[in-house]
């Protein structure tokens, strides 16, 4: 970080040293007064137009920074600002304190946005219908494209800005302990593991949820390319208890269907299509509603979701746009490695 700081009283030489010293990296500089608070921005752009505007070499850096430079503040970047620097082509983000002195420096091009959200991954089935992959192996270990299939999902969490990754267990749990000895993404993994089947959603009871705040729950098996941040943000527009990210699911009838009023027959309609959203087992909750599950109890997904409509909870989906696939059987894991193979394919060209 300290790489990209420079004293509001450095010349304008000094300036030029230290960008130049930041050859193949992003070449700006925050500059710090005596306090430590940030106050402007420095490009080898903004020294030229300096120059050019009557300054020298040996005036200060502070003469030639940027006052209206981009920033986020508090210990919780706001996602939409982020979203929009990364927009702007803005790649390094400072994130003051309510004081002006730096917390941290973001880089968008290594975590393109930080959501503040916690993240249960769901790793405790027993994988059946992979057998027998799944006989010496929990499903979420299974490579797919030389990687574990959680990692995909962990790395993807990581890349969001999301430190705190929570994976729930019971069969095979050693063997998912061990993977994450070590940090995966940059990220030290927990585990809590389940004593006996608890559902979908019902180890979440296994962690101690603040009082405020989301968490971002997700089954393990998937492979996907949704966006957190878009889904995220699309929670916080909605004012939502609960998100769930939902595919297009489509069914089709190979018959004529007829529509009826008692015995009469009001239309009749040739091999319809119907359209529909399914539930793709990613959700957002509200910290509030996690805290309602009964400790100890077996509670799928669905169960605590349509109870929380029942109660009054203001409920929305997400459409995923991009690729979903639940790697739940042999064809699904087929088709999964064949779509990271045509991927690394593609990579290398």
């Amino acid at each position: 970080m300290n790489r990209h700081l420079i004293s509001s009283e450095a010349t304008l030489l000094d300036a030029l040293g230290r960008l130049n010293a930041l050859s193949g990296s992003t070449m700006t500089l925050f500059v710090v007064d005596a306090e430590g608070r940030v106050t402007g921005t420095l490009t080898d752009g903004d020294i030229r137009r300096a120059l050019l505007a009557g300054r020298t070499l040996d005036s200060r850096a502070a003469d030639a920074a940027r006052r209206d430079f981009r920033h986020v503040a508090g210990p919780n970047p706001d996602v939409a600002a982020l979203r929009e620097c990364r927009l702007a082509g803005i790649t390094l983000v400072p994130q003051l304190r309510p004081d002006g002195t730096l917390e941290r420096i973001l880089d968008l091009n290594v975590t393109p946005t930080r959501l503040p959200l916690q993240a249960l991954l769901m790793a405790g089935g027993k994988g059946e219908r992979l057998r027998p992959l799944t006989l010496t192996v929990p499903k979420p270990l299974l490579e797919i494209g030389g990687k574990a299939i959680i990692d995909y999902n962990v790395e993807a969490l990581a890349a969001a800005g999301i430190e705190d990754i929570i994976v729930s267990t019971a069969y095979m749990a050693d063997a998912i302990d061990a993977h994450f000895a070590e940090p995966v993404a940059g990220v030290r993994v927990r585990t809590v593991r389940e004593s006996r089947p608890l559902g979908t959603i019902g180890a979440a009871t296994l962690v101690d949820w603040p009082q405020s705040g989301d968490t971002l729950v997700m089954n393990s098996d998937l492979l996907t390319t949704v966006s957190f941040e878009e889904m995220y943000l699309h929670h916080v527009a909605e004012q939502a208890d609960i998100t769930i990210a939902a595919i297009p699911y489509a069914v089709s009838v190979p018959y004529a269907i007829l529509t009826t009023d008692g015995a009469r027959v009001t239309g009749i309609e040739e091999k319809p299509s119907y359209s529909y959203y399914a539930n793709a087992g990613i959700y957002i909750f509200r910290n509030a509603v996690l805290r309602t599950l009964p400790a100890d109890e077996r509670t799928d997904a669905t169960d605590l979701i349509e109870r929380s409509i029942a109660a009054g909870a203001r409920v929305a989906y997400y459409p995923i746009r991009g690729t979903w696939i639940d790697v739940g059987s042999p064809t699904d894991f087929r088709q999964a490695s064949e779509l990271m193979r045509h991927h690394r394919n593609f990579l290398k060209r």
